[in-house]
């Protein structure tokens, strides 16, 4: 794991004690998360898992921004209980009076989607082309059937694919 991770963690944690005049156990780190999300706070494990992809792609605002919204996230559930919500009040005040940061629900970072491949299936109708995932296709190798809702026909695969 990225040592800047840690650390940032760490000082968050260390601001927050300084706040609530209290101490708070450390979460486990993982770079296990991929996708869309930069980062996500497991409360009942103590666990906060980051996306490596993000994280390089935007070094800075990740460290400042992703890691303290994680850890206020970790904090606020210890601090206030399981029955707040994931970015009310509670959530907002840490990140503005513990970590002087904005409240931000969601990063604006550039997510790279992966290519994807799309199997191509054809119905009775004139117009009738539908694009299937790897995965309902291989539904289809395996015997499922799927029918087009306006002609009722079989789809079938036409042995055509394209890229996503």
């Amino acid at each position: 794991m990225p040592e800047q991770i840690h650390n940032r963690v760490e000082s968050c944690y260390l601001m927050a004690e300084a706040f609530f005049q209290r101490s708070f156990s450390r979460p486990e780190i993982s770079l296990k998360l991929r996708g869309q999300k930069a980062g996500v706070a497991h409360l009942q494990e103590n666990k906060l898992r980051f996306n490596p992809q993000l994280y390089r792609d935007n070094t800075d605002d990740f460290l400042r921004q992703t890691v303290a919204h994680e850890v206020a996230h970790l904090i606020a559930h210890t601090v206030f209980g399981p029955r707040i919500q994931p970015h009310g009040a509670e959530w907002q005040q840490i990140m503005r009076g513990v970590y002087q940061l904005p409240p931000l629900r969601c990063h604006n970072y550039a997510v790279k989607r992966r290519a994807s491949t799309r199997f191509l299936y054809r119905c009775n109708c004139p117009d009738g082309e539908f694009p299937f995932s790897s995965r309902r296709h291989a539904m289809v190798t395996r015997g499922q059937r799927y029918q087009c809702r306006r002609c009722q026909s079989q789809l079938t695969f036409s042995g055509k694919t394209h890229s996503e």
